[in-house]
């Protein structure tokens, strides 16, 4: 059949449908034929569609249009699953993907347009007013689709609205030493122990959870950082690596703690080397549930805002080092963390260091404790001199 310009054409095929329009076929790559989407009103029209198509081929650039035709849902959950993930970011992306992203759940991935992706994302803001889950959401959701573009499923990623993944943190705020203690006493003597090392050591609560006898060296005040015991959404917890190399280490103690952590080695740690150091009333490893009633309660009593959360205790730990004369590669260390490694590359602190910063440590937070009870004991006698006035 010749083509409008009176040529035969050598690509696809054009027949003219009782509507008066016309559809176009041509072969893909697999010698399947397949039909344009759409009908048109000329030969010519149809003929420059198959063209089009006829280039895209030759160039490498075509896209099987059926390819996109798979559910997100069960891409998504496939995607989860090829991931060597952590067992709390494997948590997080199944609640992302069915808190947040069920909207898209039903539709192909083709489905899914950069107009789709900006009319979920208001409605989850809308509906939610959650800017920090939402945008743990949107990347998600760009990550898994960006993986489909490189399965060839689909053509462009639809995820390209600027600074939808960003999250801003709110700053979060310091407890002071006076706080830190009023809550280890309100949080009750079980667990006063961890709230002191949440704040000193400064350990977070999956490495605290991990952490056993034999990781604690009483005599030098020494405690080895070796693994973490996350909990899992179900309420188990699993063990693990720490979060990174990093957080393998060993942390020097601040001196004012032997007292604290002797006394809770013998009231509360399980016997044995591979004895926990903090379980539950009856003996099991602390929960999360149970250890946040305690923790609210007690947040309340000192008088903490709501959003005062246990890991804001590590924030305290980095002032109060910095305070003390730690450098900010001395905090990195003895918190565990990797970041800015190549701006700190020629930055060093070894365990003299530390025991340095330590010390530091212990003279800021008694010297913090000496002039609080120094305002009471103001405080009281003036009172008292306002009653014999």
């Amino acid at each position: 059949m010749a083509n409008s310009r009176g040529r035969r054409r050598r690509f696809g095929a054009i027949r003219r449908l009782p509507s008066g329009r016309y559809q176009a076929r041509y072969p893909g790559p697999d010698g399947v034929m397949r039909p344009a989407p759409f009908t048109f009103e000329t030969t010519a029209d149809a003929d420059d569609w198959l063209a089009e198509r006829q280039t895209e081929i030759r160039r490498g650039d075509w896209r099987d249009p059926d390819a996109g035709a798979v559910g997100f849902r069960a891409y998504a959950e496939k995607w989860v699953e090829e991931r060597e993930l952590a067992p709390l970011t494997q948590d997080l992306y199944r609640y992302l993907l069915d808190k947040h992203l069920f909207a898209l759940a039903d539709l192909d991935l083709d489905e899914i347009t950069a107009p789709r992706v900006r009319e979920w994302r208001a409605e989850r803001l809308r509906l939610t007013g959650a800017k920090t889950i939402t945008a743990k959401a949107y990347r998600l959701l760009k990550a898994i689709m960006e993986t489909a573009v490189d399965d060839e499923l689909i053509t462009r990623n639809p995820c390209r609205i600027k600074g939808a993944g960003k999250e801003k943190a709110a700053e979060r705020r310091i407890a002071t030493v006076a706080q830190v203690d009023a809550l280890a006493n309100a949080v009750g003597m079980r667990w006063r122990l961890m709230v002191y090392l949440g704040a000193y050591g400064p350990l977070r609560p999956e490495e605290l959870a991990g952490l056993r006898r034999r990781d604690i060296d009483l005599d030098n005040l020494r405690l080895r950082v070796r693994l973490a015991e996350p909990e899992r959404m179900d309420g188990r917890r699993v063990q693990g690596d720490t979060k990174s190399e990093a957080g393998t280490r060993t942390v020097i103690l601040p001196a004012f703690l032997h007292r604290e952590l002797r006394w809770h080695l013998e009231s509360y740690a399980e016997p044995g080397p591979d004895g926990l150091i903090f379980v539950g009333e009856k003996g099991a490893p602390f929960r999360r549930s149970t250890f946040g009633r305690k923790w609210r309660k007690a947040r309340e009593v000192v008088g903490l805002p709501e959003g005062f959360r246990f890991y804001d205790l590590r924030h305290t730990g980095h002032t109060l080092s910095t305070r003390s004369g730690a450098t900010l590669k001395d905090t990195m260390v003895r918190a565990g963390q990797s970041s800015e490694k190549a701006a700190l590359i020629y930055q060093h602190s070894d365990e003299e260091r530390q025991e340095e910063v330590a010390a530091g440590l212990d003279a800021t937070v008694q010297k913090a404790r000496e002039e609080a009870a120094q305002k009471a004991v103001e405080k009281r006698s003036g009172t008292n001199l306002a009653r014999d006035d």
